[in-house]
């Protein structure tokens, strides 16, 4: 009996050790898991501070960003309307006199209406349909106050000029952008300032000097290409126009060139080898780049009116133009006839030209336009 009283006893002072060594390694535990829990606290407040400030800073710079964007379209639209100044004169002050020599909206006011738009060279089928629309609006929502009517001249005219295709689409890579236009219209202008645009947003761009007939064409190019910094692709002056594009197609390929923007002849737009040279340039095309999008814009110049109509039904007539560029609006009092082109020919305008500036070249919008005809 004293042998297991001796053993039990033995047995539980070793069940008390392991009680106090159990309970000593769960102390220990608990003030290794409570310091971890505490390191990975602090750990966590550190981060959440990080993100606090990257967030600010975020905010910050989308802010500003913000403000930049909102400052580009107020000074867009500053030159828009200043570049319009002389097609305002000819056309928003005209339109003004007609409602002040009128005291209600009657009959003889729609005729004086469409007598002075088809004087300002918008054209009398356009200026038909804008006042027909019109007649429609006031009658419908029962307009009599001048500024009201006048909105919605303004919101007619942006109407006929809005497309879904007034955008440039780049949606291949490459996009093959061909531009054609005679002569002094602007095109290796538009040309270098488009390469500028899109360098700016981030496309690698290659240009093709196909303008191989006029002499310096090509080196008016390669003056604009190193100012943008781009490549160039050209021949000696008279080379095959389809083999600058062919040489162009291979580059931009190379290259991972995300535009292709093609300089052409600027023959007279009544001559057939005209058509003939831009089928051969869209078999260049279709044979290197399968698939790749074709962008075919028309430089018009606007100063030359309704010539710029006659030279866009030509045109359209050999080619299948996608856009318009308008250049020069700065300088005419013939603005209006942007909306004639688009309304006559169903032609977006892509984009215009409203002065000197590399960013004077702008893409077209059309409720912009309107409200800085009439401003």
């Amino acid at each position: 009996m004293l042998f297991w009283k001796k053993k039990k006893e033995e047995a539980q002072e070793i069940i008390e050790e392991i009680k106090e060594e159990a309970s000593g390694a769960v102390e220990e535990a608990k003030e290794e898991i409570s310091e971890t829990i505490e390191e990975i606290k602090e750990e966590v407040s550190e981060i959440v501070e990080e993100i606090k400030e990257e967030t600010e800073e975020i905010k910050e710079e989308i802010e500003e960003k913000t403000e930049d964007i909102e400052e580009a379209k107020k000074g867009f639209f500053a030159r828009l309307r200043d570049g319009l100044g002389k097609t305002r004169s000819s056309l928003s002050d005209k339109v003004n006199e007609v409602f002040k020599s009128f005291r209600k909206i009657d009959e003889d006011f729609y005729e004086a209406l469409e007598e002075m738009l088809i004087l300002a060279d918008i054209g009398m089928s356009t200026s038909l349909e804008i006042v027909e629309r019109l007649r429609e609006r006031v009658k419908e929502k029962r307009l009599t106050e001048e500024d009201e009517v006048k909105r919605e001249l303004r919101d007619i005219v942006a109407e006929i000029l809005e497309s879904e295709d007034s955008q440039l689409k780049l949606d291949t890579k490459p996009t093959v952008v061909l531009v054609i236009g005679v002569n002094g219209v602007g095109k290796t202008t538009t040309i270098g300032k488009m390469a500028s645009r899109l360098k700016k947003e981030g496309k690698q761009v290659v240009l093709a000097a196909a303008d191989t007939f006029r002499a310096a064409a090509a080196d008016q190019l390669e003056i604009w290409a190193e100012r943008n910094d781009v490549r160039i692709v050209r021949l000696q002056e008279g080379a095959d126009p389809a083999a600058v594009i062919f040489d162009g197609c291979v580059s931009a390929k190379s290259r991972g060139a995300d535009v292709l923007i093609c300089d052409t002849a600027g023959r007279l737009h009544n001559k057939k080898n005209l058509m003939d040279e831009l089928k051969k340039i869209y078999r260049v095309i279709e044979r290197e780049l399968p698939g790749a999008r074709k962008e075919v814009l028309l430089v018009l110049d606007a100063t030359t009116g309704q010539n710029a109509v006659n030279q866009a039904e030509e045109f359209n007539n050999a080619a299948n133009i996608t856009g318009i560029v308008l250049t020069k609006l700065d300088g005419t009092a013939k603005g209006g006839i942007v909306i004639t082109i688009r309304e006559k020919l169903g032609i977006p305008v892509k984009f215009v030209g409203v002065g000197e500036g590399i960013d004077d070249l702008q893409p077209f919008n059309a409720q912009e336009f309107a409200d800085a005809l009439f401003y």
